[in-house]
């Protein structure tokens, strides 16, 4: 027998900058919720994918730059951080901004901005495509010099330098830059502004991988700092490994190994450590003959605040909460009295046995006088030599139990159902009975989302799938998760054997992605790709859905094997190409809206998917030089049909044909007599 230790690196998860951001956009969410104004994020909130997801659920979408806000919107100042042309285009264009930009950072910004009054080259340490960086590097008017290791640091020219950090490099690409700066600027400031955050997380991670022989590290891909601790992880651990969620994890190697590290970056939620963690030990327990699952006190309890997981005090656990201490043996004897409350049985010998009301069956409202009789013989088991009162406690019901043993044998080989109550919480889950069988539930199989406490279960009852039996010590282990999945399972392949290639089914939008939308088509997902929402060009999908709207959309293609569907929403109108002859003429006047503007015209677009040209010489009757001084993107113009070319598929349009010509002829002379 092994023991398996999970040890998880101290200040895992969310920073204070982190938690902050969140916390006031979650506050943003609440004071502007039914108040018609939208909220967006200018770039991602934080380098999390599964939070910027719920974030999105809730009404708050991502945009990348303020021209994409509408006057009176609400952008959450991500906490990176923005340059300060940022907050001036912002004011101008009437937007509200709440800052979530992290402290630390916004004191970088401060010095940055201060060093370049004073008259003094700034530079950056850290990677230039970060947008934090960015961030800084506008307080300075872009003029900072980024640099990212100690090769660009010997390029930095200057006698009046102040260097400051991004938060999340590692202290040893700042002691490499700044040495060599020490070399040859004589005036130089250094601000070492690393997150201290950002420094406990390496040296948590650094300490963990050393004596570790596995390490998982949990983040974003796009985390900077998730990145650093994974790079420190390979430095000091032999095997190391990068995940952003349980899915990812490699299961088969974490069982080969005694010692687990696990350490996630600043922008790691606390519910996705905790399943990482919870999922290697059950699979550890279940898979191993081990002697035990311990996560170290001290750091899941800062990070998960779970307590150590030994899987024998578990399983003793159980055997407190089944049954009372006993000797077992079955006896049989005259019943010599019986009340409401109990019976008492003639043994033979020196003592009594007493039968409580509880340790017998009864349904309903029956009373004990109406089933048992004095002189009537029955049988039961010893659970206690002394019940305290100098009689033998008895109980008929453990009796009982040996058949429901079977039952729960006969579920577990047939892999079918029981229906189990959840009676008591205890550590690491619930105990819960099917008849007068008890069993645990361990937390990760209550549900198959995250469990923060076992005792909002307690008193339902729950099917569930019976995934282990040890009859011989009166224990057994329960699933509702495995339950859960089996029914999901159902239900996604019966909608898999309804639809077919080019129905028609109507959705639910959920969410939206840069590239399209996920649509619920009754418990399954399918995708809704940007280019199939409309004929037109769409920037995102929620310039023509909303979360939780009803569409019907038509089914593209199936793969049942990675169970993807593809789903079209813009077939359900005919292609604008297709019925052009019913509804446009050459000589038609129509009304359209300015979509692009080239050197040589511009094009208007008549309905989503079909766009004309209004050629330069097109626009006015006078010579026009430069488009947009006569036109901008968005404008709504009037225009006549001079061509209509359905086998290229163009359409040549004209403004100046809607014209009155003599009125613009005028309009200079006009204008030159009022300024005489």
């Amino acid at each position: 027998m092994r023991k398996v230790e999970i040890k998880v690196a101290k200040h895992s998860g969310f920073c204070f900058g982190v938690r902050e951001a969140l916390r006031k956009t979650e506050e943003t969410i609440e004071k502007y919720k039914g108040t018609g104004r939208s909220i967006y994020t200018c770039g991602p909130l934080i380098h999390n994918s599964h939070v910027i997801s719920e974030l999105e659920e809730k009404g708050v979408f991502r945009i990348g730059s303020l021209d994409e806000a509408e006057p009176g919107s609400v952008v959450v100042v991500r906490s990176h951080g923005e340059g300060s042309s940022f907050y001036r285009l912002a004011e101008k264009r009437g937007i509200l901004l709440v800052d979530a930009t992290c402290p630390f950072v916004l004191r970088i910004h401060r010095l940055a901005e201060e060093a370049r009054k004073q008259g003094r080259n700034v530079v950056i340490v850290g990677n230039r495509e970060h947008p934090e960086v960015q961030g800084t590097a506008g307080w300075t008017d872009h003029t900072a010099e980024i640099v990212s290791n100690g090769e660009e640091a010997a390029l930095v020219e200057g006698e009046r330098v102040t260097v400051v950090a991004q938060t999340t490099i590692t202290e040893r690409l700042w002691n490499e830059t700044t040495e060599e700066l020490k070399k040859r600027i004589p005036d130089l400031i250094l601000h070492p502004t690393i997150c201290s955050a950002t420094r406990d997380r390496q040296d948590g991670c650094r300490n963990v991988a050393a004596v570790s022989d596995f390490m998982v590290v949990i983040g974003d891909r796009e985390s900077s700092n998730s990145q650093k601790l994974y790079e420190i992880a390979k430095e000091n651990c032999a095997k190391a490994i990068f995940v952003e969620r349980k899915e990812d994890l490699p299961l088969k190697e974490v069982e080969r190994c005694n010692k687990i590290g696990v350490a996630a970056g600043a922008s790691t939620p606390e519910r996705i450590i905790k399943e990482v963690i919870s999922t290697m030990s059950e699979f550890v327990t279940e898979n191993n003959p081990v002697e035990e699952v311990v996560s170290e006190a001290a750091a899941v309890a800062e990070t998960a605040h779970e307590e150590p997981c030994q899987m024998g005090d578990l399983m003793d656990e159980i055997e407190k909460s089944l049954r009372l201490p006993g000797r077992g043996e079955i006896v049989e004897g005259e019943i010599v009295q019986v009340t409401n409350k109990y019976i008492v049985v003639n043994l033979g010998c020196k003592k009594d046995g007493i039968i409580p009301k509880d340790e017998l069956t009864v349904e309903g409202e029956q009373e004990l006088t109406d089933l048992y009789k004095e002189g009537d013989t029955i049988q039961a088991k010893v659970i206690k030599n002394d019940d305290g009162d100098g009689n033998i406690l008895l109980s008929k019901k453990k009796l009982e139990v040996n058949e429901h043993w079977d039952e729960i044998n006969e579920a577990l080989e047939n892999k079918t159902v029981v229906n189990a109550k959840v009676v008591k919480e205890v550590r690491g889950g619930v105990i819960a009975v099917y008849k007068e069988v008890a069993g645990f539930i361990p937390m990760s199989q209550l549900s198959d989302k995250f469990v923060e406490k076992a005792d909002e279960f307690v008193g339902k009852v729950l099917p569930v799938k019976v995934s282990r039996v040890d009859q011989k010590r009166n224990k057994a282990v329960f699933s509702h998760k495995a339950y859960l999945a089996e029914e999901k399972q159902k239900r996604i392949q019966e909608i898999w054997d309804s639809i077919n290639v080019g129905d028609v089914v109507e959705g639910t939008v959920m969410r939206f992605t840069d590239y399209g939308a996920f649509v619920d088509i009754g418990g399954l997902d399918g995708l809704l790709h940007i280019s199939e929402i409309s004929w037109g060009k769409l920037k995102h999908p929620q310039e023509a859905l909303e979360i939780g709207q009803k569409i019907n959309v038509k089914i593209l293609s199936m793969n049942n094997e990675k169970g993807k569907i593809s789903l079209g929403l813009k077939q359900n109108q005919p292609e604008p190409w297709s019925v052009i002859d019913e509804k446009y003429a050459v000589g038609q006047v129509i009304e359209g809206k300015v979509v692009q503007i080239k050197e040589y015209g511009a094009f208007v677009e008549l309905e989503p998917g079909l766009d004309g040209l209004v050629h330069i010489s097109e626009i006015a009757f006078k010579r026009v030089t430069n488009i947009a001084d006569e036109l901008t993107v968005g404008q709504v113009v009037q225009a006549k049909i001079l061509e209509i070319d359905k086998e290229r598929k163009r359409i040549s349009l004209s403004i100046k044909a809607t014209l009155d010509e003599s009125a613009q002829e005028e309009a200079p002379a006009e204008e030159t007599a009022e300024e005489a």
